[in-house]
């Protein structure tokens, strides 16, 4: 017996209905649902993983959201200043 495929809903009201919809659902079952498209990436940064303190990362988070800007942002923005008044 097929399995019943739910329909896609023409819009979610918010992210985490979008992101329970397809939690639940197996995005192979709407193929034909989707359109083929092209994308052209240009990786040109690297990133690097620092294990930092809770607290700490506690705090950067919450600085950063206070300024409206992203924790990697900041951590890097504050980086910068330290290291070029170390040299």
């Amino acid at each position: 017996m097929p399995k019943k495929i739910e329909k896609i809903p023409e819009e979610f009201k918010t992210y985490e209905e979008a992101a329970d919809f397809w939690d639940n659902h197996d995005s192979t079952d709407y193929l034909d649902n989707l359109e083929e498209i092209e994308v052209e990436v240009d990786v040109q940064k690297r990133h690097f993983l620092l294990e930092v303190d809770m607290q700490i990362a506690e705090i950067l988070q919450e600085s950063a959201r206070k300024k409206g800007v992203s924790a990697s942002s900041l951590a890097n923005e504050l980086l910068s200043k330290q290291l070029a008044e170390a040299i």
